[in-house]
C-alpha cells in the first residue's frame, strides 16, 4: 500500500462524505447513495490493504520461526 494510494482513498472518502451530506440537505437520494458508496469503497480498499499487510507479516513470522527451528536442530 503506497502513501499516495492511502491519501487518494482518504480524499475519496471525504468527497463521499460531502456528497452524502449534500444529498441529505437537498433531499437528493442519488447523491446521498453515491457518497455512501464512495465512502464504503474507500473503507473496503483500506481493509484489503490491512489484510495484505497482515498476511505479509504472518509470512515473515513463519519464515523467522522456521529459520529458528532449523537453527535449533542444527545445534544438536
Amino acid at each position: 500500500m503506497g502513501i499516495d494510494d492511502k491519501a487518494n482513498r482518504t480524499v475519496i472518502h471525504h468527497i463521499g462524505a460531502a456528497k452524502e451530506g449534500a444529498g441529505n440537505v437537498t433531499g437528493n437520494q442519488d447523491l446521498k447513495r453515491e457518497g455512501q458508496y464512495e465512502q464504503a469503497q474507500a473503507k473496503l480498499q483500506d481493509a484489503g490493504d490491512r489484510v495484505k499487510d497482515a498476511a505479509a507479516d504472518l509470512g515473515e513470522n513463519i519464515k523467522d520461526a522456521a529459520r529458528k527451528l532449523k537453527e535449533g536442530f542444527s545445534k544438536e
